[in-house]
């Protein structure tokens, strides 16, 4: 007779990849497993974090150098709450980061899908070389990348006369700075971010079901909602991550191609650390960076991820 799923085993022993072990065993073993990957969040994630904290409560001096008087003062100056009264500047700032960082995800991934079915559906010869073309940009600095969309935006080549031509811009003008030149660079950046990990999923497709779809009279979105995308998920969830967080932060493409004009939180941060040596708000600026980045990812998992919750799932069983 077995025992009942809650009860412990009289001999207090458990199988465990084929050996008899003890539930001490077990414990130790486990305890040595875990071990490396607590250490690394604790060395990287949790020592950093709470420095950042600790920072964020102190003052900076008349010169650049910190105080340690704990206070709120950061988190109010963060909020808007200076010495001359309430202003948006900063909670506009972040907003904008917000949705620089939303829009440049969703226009990667328009772009992706459909690159990664065509990538997808190549020959292998071809498919290698593709793939090889995708990665090209990760050989490059960013920086150097952004200069050269300086140099393709520049009034003497072809898409700023173009855009000249018909009004959009005045004659001898470049197409940067500007929201334009901004997402351009970043699409241009991040699109690989998304397109590789979507590509992984898109490769593993089940065709059969895209069929069955089309043979049951399922229209264009309905064969994507339905067929494609439950398949594509678990690239698409990587691409949105590793695309959506590097997006707000980014300063270097915001600041070369958007200027003064569409500063950013991570060009803020970037200020803060460098030329105003203001690092106690340059922190709490870092501790709403990341806020931010939560905020961003828990919405994706509620409205944006069509995985349905386990626990929710559970209680619909029971």
């Amino acid at each position: 007779m077995k025992p009942a799923p809650d009860e412990e085993p009289r001999t207090g022993l458990l199988t465990w990849y084929g050996g008899i072990h003890s539930r001490r065993d077990l414990r130790v073993r486990g305890s040595l497993l875990m071990t490396p990957g607590l250490m690394w969040l604790l060395i990287f994630l949790a020592i950093p974090t709470s420095g950042l904290v600790l920072l964020s409560l102190a003052q900076r001096g008349d010169f650049g150098d910190i105080h340690w008087v704990w206070n709120l003062e950061n988190y109010k100056r963060l909020l808007g709450y200076g010495l001359f009264g309430w202003t948006p500047d900063h909670l506009k700032i972040l907003g904008r980061s917000l949705m620089v960082g939303l829009v440049t995800t969703v226009i990667c991934v328009v772009l992706a899908y459909p690159l990664t079915f065509y990538i997808a559906t190549r020959p292998m010869k071809t498919r290698t070389w593709l793939l090889l073309l995708l990665m090209v940009p990760f050989w490059t600095n960013v920086v150097v990348r952004t200069y050269a969309w300086m140099l393709i935006l520049s009034p003497q080549l072809p898409p700023a006369k173009i855009a000249a031509f018909f009004g959009f811009i005045g004659q001898g003008a470049p197409l940067f700075p500007g929201a334009f030149a901004t997402y351009l660079g970043l699409v241009s950046t991040f699109l690989p971010f998304m397109a590789l990990p979507l590509y992984s999923s898109v490769e593993r497709l089940n065709w059969e079901l895209l069929e069955a779809a089309r043979d049951l009279y399922a229209s264009r979105w309905q064969v994507f909602t339905q067929a494609i995308l439950p398949q594509t998920r678990p690239g698409l969830t990587v691409g949105v991550i590793v695309t959506f967080i590097p997006a707000m932060a980014m300063f270097v493409v915001t600041d070369l191609l958007g200027g003064a004009k569409y500063m950013l939180i991570g060009n803020l941060i970037q200020n803060q650390f460098g030329v105003s040596r203001d690092w106690p708000f340059g922190a709490a600026l870092c501790l709403a960076l990341m806020a931010l980045t939560m905020v961003g990812l828990m919405l994706y998992r509620r409205w944006g991820d069509p995985r349905p919750d386990p626990d929710r799932a559970q209680e619909g069983r029971s």
